[in-house]
């Protein structure tokens, strides 16, 4: 194996930490099997300790939360299938720093699971304990393979942090509208997306999604009519 495994990993799960003008940090976990993505199983994580922009923080909250998940689901009793299935390799969007992280957690939780670093730059494949990059061949399945899942990791990661960054703006805009709260807020994000599609809306169409008295007053309060 180019990777140095023992034998080609089943289940491979790659990790992305994405943070935007340092607000609303979130991570990405999605997951291959025989190199299918199984996108049932994709999670995303909130992070929560970390104040600023600190990827290496991020990743070490987002690796010890996702396998202290797996063991109080397999060992400590905890019911649950979220998270009961361990990877056969961990691949962490990033170098030394974050792939350190990852390795520690893991070291700490007692479990032995295969983990790399790949770094975006000059597509350089870290591995524990090893100071020097490894430099798969530009033509390489395994190259090709990794690649594949950590920019899918990347993908999910700036999606749900797209979607955060809409909820907030939407928030702030219609906190003030009469007659629109959590659930009707919730309501027109999933119908319309965004802050944006919102205001393109007519009334008629807001008015499948709330009161025509409060399509109204969204109407007027986004057009300063």
């Amino acid at each position: 194996m180019e990777l140095g495994l023992e034998e080609a990993p089943l289940r491979i799960e790659a990790y992305d930490i994405s943070t935007l003008q340092g607000t609303d940090t979130v991570s990405s976990m999605v997951v291959l099997e025989d190199a299918l993505p199984m996108r049932r199983q994709y999670r995303h994580f909130r992070i929560r300790t970390v104040q600023g922009q600190d990827d290496f923080a991020a990743m070490e909250e987002t690796i010890r939360r996702r396998f202290k998940a797996y063991l109080d689901e397999t060992v400590g009793g905890k019911k649950g299938e979220k998270f009961r299935y361990p990877p056969g390799l961990v691949v962490i969007d990033g170098g030394i720093g974050q792939l350190g992280r990852a390795v520690k957690v893991l070291d700490e939780l007692g479990l032995n699971i295969p983990v790399i670093g790949l770094a975006k730059r000059m597509e350089e494949v870290f591995l524990p304990g090893k100071s020097d990059p490894l430099i798969l061949p530009r033509d390489s399945e395994a190259l090709y393979l990794l690649q594949q899942i950590r920019d899918e990791a990347h993908r999910f990661a700036i999606s749900y942090h797209r979607t955060l960054r809409s909820k907030r703006m939407v928030d702030s805009v219609l906190d003030d509208i009469e007659g629109v709260g959590a659930s009707r807020k919730a309501a027109l994000i999933k119908r319309f997306g965004s802050l944006k599609k919102i205001r393109e809306a007519s009334e008629e169409e807001l008015t499948e999604v709330v009161p025509r008295n409060v399509a109204e007053s969204i109407y007027s309060s986004l057009h300063g009519i």
